[in-house]
């Protein structure tokens, strides 16, 4: 066969044009998914299409498909006459930052985003990459569900990529962006993963949608109220971030990957750095009101110390008595606690101890170093807190610090009372750095509740019962509403002006930065979940 050389210096034969033709005519039809007129209805419905999505979130010209010409093997109920390349979901790997991740972005515009066995084959063949290569996996979840015509073979898809979501747990990280629907099993994946985006308006979760509610317990509900963002954000806790549009929501995904490592073997990032000529912030003296009782906001106190513009908070409108999130000190990545005085007194109840657990467990998988800012009255008393397993869920907070083998530090701001001061990172479960601001008062209990149960007897003698309380309110808080009973013991390693708070971390967290510490040998705990 004679072969010919282009204007190009490429050889090819003259046999072979319609070849490359018809490989040019498959990835154009690829690059439709469902075609023209299903992109312009989902662009009406204010959301983009799956490629859209990923040309936003990676690097421009790193995507590199996988399976861009996979097709669904069903043959009932007339699907043997549609077929459409890819089956509804786009995967496979950029950078984002220069970073590798891996990636699958459901199409909607193909039949309905519905997940078929191929679909699943190809999301669990992404899985399968980002575990044996130690890279993020980030899934764009955009699907009306199982497809129903493939009947048991998609639900058995949805059970692989379950299994897997739950072997890469706490290997790679794993980010969930819900972008439309995302209904019965579907939602058992990005429920798994570390962190879940949705978007206000077009996105929503549930198990059962508004119809069978509606016939089982006769509520009339619409499905943004069912499971909607705003609904999840704030109501149950499922999701970590609501987000305006999709393009903040893929910024988010961005963002939040940049403060997390690759894998569970690598540590965080840390970035160029360069150090003022002192790190005082004089402005933190000023924080804690005279009154005890007074309300601030811990994020104050977090944004004092932290690099400027660095904390990203995570799950801002649930269980707000509790602040978490992450954040730069001298360009080091951190995982950040902090009980919040300006809501509920910052007290600890079943959602912030959920809360707060999941995401110590989440920064101690991914070696990110944890500091705790704590000003916590105590554990919120009541029978809905009591039937609803306080113990039980207040465990879990316990149980995640006390299993953490991250460098852990704690600043106590003002309040640390009861139980609730052993839960917030204490010296007695592992904390390797405790300072107090002099503010700080560490007891049992407030002075007021001590004081009437120690001198119930005598208060109750006193001809001026409220003198007498008073007079014993105030001795008991010169004794023990300060820092320095603990300071004595040791349970508090220095007691620092609030202005050095953010110089003292920095060295701490430098001291700590090659810390190793190992569980006992086992298989794993049992959390009290």
């Amino acid at each position: 066969m004679t072969k010919t050389k282009s204007s190009k210096g490429v050889y090819t034969f003259p046999g072979n044009k319609e070849k490359y033709e018809l490989l040019d005519r498959k990835n154009q039809e690829a690059l439709l998914g469902g075609g023209e007129t299903r992109i312009a209805s989902q662009h009406q419905k204010g959301k983009l299409t799956a490629r859209e999505r990923l040309h936003l979130l990676l690097d421009e010209g790193t995507f590199q498909e996988i399976g861009k010409f996979v097709t669904h093997r069903c043959k009932d109920f007339g699907l043997e006459h549609q077929h459409f390349l890819g089956d509804g979901v786009v995967t496979g790997y950029g950078n984002i930052s220069g970073r590798l991740v891996y990636v699958f972005s459901q199409d909607f515009t193909v039949f309905g985003g519905s997940l078929s066995e191929t679909h699943a084959e190809k999301i669990v063949k992404i899985m399968d990459l980002a575990l044996k290569n130690g890279a993020p996996l980030i899934g764009l979840n955009d699907s009306g569900g199982a497809r129903i015509q493939e009947g048991v073979v998609s639900l058995g898809g949805y059970a692989d990529i379950f299994y897997r979501n739950t072997l890469a747990s706490g290997v790679v990280p794993q980010i969930s962006a819900v972008m439309g629907p995302c209904a019965g099993g579907a939602v058992y994946s990005p429920a798994i993963t570390d962190f879940i985006l949705m978007v206000e308006k077009t996105s929503y979760m549930f198990v059962t949608g508004p119809n069978v509610v509606k016939t089982v317990t006769h509520e009339e509900v619409t499905s943004e109220e069912l499971g909607g963002a705003s609904t999840h954000s704030s109501k149950s806790g499922v999701t970590h971030f609501a987000c305006a549009n999709e393009i903040e929501c893929i910024k988010g995904i961005k963002q939040l990957l940049s403060y997390l490592p690759a894998n569970c073997e690598e540590q965080p990032p840390n970035y160029s750095y360069t150090p003022p000529k002192d790190e005082l912030r004089p402005g933190l003296d000023e924080m804690i009101p005279e009154n005890p009782n007074q309300p601030y906001d811990m994020r104050d106190v977090i944004n004092g110390v932290v690099d400027e513009s660095s904390f990203l908070e995570v799950h801002q409108k649930f269980a707000e008595n509790i602040v978490v999130g992450f954040a730069l000190l001298a360009g080091r990545s951190i995982g950040i606690v902090g009980n919040q005085p300006a809501s509920l007194a910052g007290v600890l109840d079943i959602n912030a101890s959920t809360k707060a657990a999941r995401f110590v467990r989440f920064c101690d998988s991914f070696n990110i170093p944890l500091l705790v800012f704590e000003d916590v009255p105590g554990f919120l008393p009541g029978t809905d807190q009591e039937w609803n397993g306080i113990i039980t869920h207040g465990a879990k907070l316990l149980y995640a610090f006390c299993e953490a083998t991250v460098p852990r530090v704690t600043v106590i701001t003002r309040k640390a009372y009861g139980g609730a001061y052993d839960v917030m990172n204490s010296k007695h479960i592992g904390a390797d750095l405790n300072f107090a601001w002099p503010t700080a008062e560490i007891a049992v209990m407030g002075a007021k509740g001590a004081s009437e149960i120690i001198f119930k007897k005598e208060i109750a003698e006193a001809e001026d019962k409220q003198a007498a309380l008073q007079a014993k309110v105030d001795d008991y808080t010169a004794k023990f509403a300060n820092p320095y009973r603990a300071a004595h013991r040791g349970f508090i390693d220095e007691v620092i002006h609030p202005r050095d708070t953010r110089a003292r971390l920095i060295q701490g967290f430098n001291m700590l930065k090659n810390k190793v510490d190992k569980l006992p040998r086992k298989k794993h705990g049992n959390i009290p979940l």
